[in-house]
């Protein structure tokens, strides 16, 4: 049975789930729907579809988890499901992180003003990087599956249910290594965004500095990106910090409290992105108003 604090948690988590499944799908469903007007799709477009596929289905697994981990769970880590759970999860953690990393990647690399020639080979030569970012989440992939297999294996052999023992640091270290593809791509993800910080930081003194009318033109506008991209750091870090946290509850005595609570913030990143991205886009907010204006209207 749980607690007040557990249900209020658990209820917001879920809220947080819907409303990101809804904020990735109405992505998903403009950009699809352009595709097919247009017959044609960026590469920035492209990512964005895929990580709202990604995210939806991110959304549905973590909910799945934690909900069978809370009120199932006695069965759930001696049942053929968690198995499963967690070979899904490493293929859709990965993507998903991986084209939220691509997508700051190309950011960066269109937006971004640096002079370094290394920086200036790789904006001329986006079609490799993303052959490169491709190859690098496909070896993830297969170097990831033989340490998952052995973490599931390890824990199944602590015949507990959620708990296991504090002294199998050899448990602990097999959960890292099968992570480390994930800790890499959120290293890789915020030096990108951070870098594209500086360079817009740069450009929004430069511009304030030689000509205040090109910064009433401009000025705006890379202040608002700094704003995206800072909220965008601040949200991806409190994700990692959620998953950290329902992770830990494997080596810590049982706790549905601390373990909800790290769902609440892994639910957080998905949906708050995904209607900044909204709000952001002038795309996606022209169709978000189009749809708020023809829901008014059936309403009277």
């Amino acid at each position: 049975m749980l607690s007040a604090m557990e249900g209020i948690l658990l209820f917001i988590a879920t809220t947080e789930a819907v409303m990101g499944v809804l904020g990735s799908s109405f992505i998903a469903l403009v950009n699809c729907t352009d595709w097919i007007r247009r017959k044609k799709l960026s590469k920035i477009d492209f990512i964005l579809t895929g990580l709202a596929f990604s995210r939806i289905f991110t959304i549905w697994l973590i909910t799945l988890d934690a909900y069978s981990k809370v009120l199932f769970q006695n069965i759930f880590m001696t049942s053929d499901l968690s198995k499963c759970i967690y070979y899904i999860w490493v293929i859709i953690i990965y993507l998903n992180i991986w084209l939220a990393n691509s997508l700051n990647i190309f950011y960066l690399l269109k937006i971004a003003n640096f002079s370094h020639s290394i920086f200036l080979w790789l904006k001329r030569r986006t079609d490799k990087v993303f052959a490169f970012l491709t190859g690098c989440l496909i070896i993830m992939w297969l170097t990831s599956f033989p340490l998952a297999a052995k973490v599931i294996k390890d824990v199944k052999m602590s015949n507990t249910s959620w708990l296991i023992d504090p002294e199998k640091s050899e448990l602990l270290i097999s959960y890292v290594f099968a992570n480390m593809g994930v800790i890499s791509l959120f290293v890789m993800a915020l030096t990108a965004c951070f870098l594209l910080i500086i360079s817009l930081w740069r450009h929004t003194r430069w511009m304030q500095s030689h000509d205040s009318r090109f910064w009433d033109l401009n000025g705006e506008a890379h202040v608002k990106a700094m704003k995206v991209l800072i909220s965008f750091i601040t949200l991806f870090i409190l994700h990692f910090m959620g998953f950290f946290i329902e992770a830990l509850c494997l080596f810590l005595t049982e706790n549905k409290l601390l373990f909800i609570f790290g769902f609440t913030m892994a639910s957080m990143y998905p949906w708050c992105h995904s209607f900044i991205l909204i709000l952001t886009s002038s795309q996606l907010k022209q169709a978000l108003m189009r749809v708020l204006k023809r829901l008014k209207c059936c309403e009277t």
